[in-house]
C-alpha cells in the first residue's frame, strides 16, 4: 500500500478482497488468509512471497516479475520450462489398464411410499385469559 501510495480501501480493491477484510488484518485482529495472500500476490507479482509470508528478504522480487515458475499452480496456460507448446499440445494419452476392483453385482436402492390416510380435525381448544376455555368437536 506505501509503496503504490494506496489507501486501504483502493487497495482491497486493487486485489479484490473486501475492505472490512482488510482493515481486521490491518488492526491485527484477524490474519490473513492463504486466498488474501494468493491476491496481494497476483496483482503484485513482483513482491516477493517470502517478504509476503515472513516478511523476511527483500520486499522486491528483483530475478523475476512473475513468480519463479512461470505461472501460478492454479494458471489455465501454465508455462513448462523447456518444453514448447507444441510439444505439449502433441503429447499422446495411453488408457490405463483395466481395474480389477469392480463390483460383481451393482447395488440397488427402492423407495418405497407409504400412503397416509388424510386428517381430520377430532378437537380444538381456546384458552382464555381468565383460565376458561372452550372445546369444539368435530363431526366424527
Amino acid at each position: 500500500m506505501d509503496r503504490s501510495k494506496l489507501t486501504s480501501s483502493a487497495f482491497a480493491e486493487s486485489i479484490g478482497i473486501q475492505q472490512s477484510t482488510l482493515s481486521h488484518i490491518l488492526s491485527g485482529r484477524n490474519n490473513p488468509s492463504l486466498d488474501v495472500v494468493m491476491k496481494v500476490h497476483q496483482a503484485y507479482n513482483d513482491i516477493s512471497m517470502n517478504w509476503i509470508l515472513y516478511g523476511k528478504g527483500s520486499m522486491i522480487d528483483k530475478s523475476t516479475s512473475t513468480n519463479v515458475n512461470g505461472g501460478s499452480l492454479f494458471d489455465t496456460n501454465p508455462i513448462i520450462a523447456g518444453v514448447s507448446t507444441s510439444t505439449l499440445e502433441n503429447r499422446k494419452e495411453t488408457a490405463l489398464g483395466h481395474s480389477d476392483n469392480t463390483p460383481e453385482s451393482p447395488m440397488v436402492q427402492r423407495v418405497k411410499c407409504i400412503e397416509k390416510p388424510p386428517r381430520k380435525i377430532v378437537e380444538i381448544r381456546i384458552f382464555f385469559d381468565d383460565n376458561t376455555y372452550e372445546v369444539f368437536k368435530g363431526d366424527i
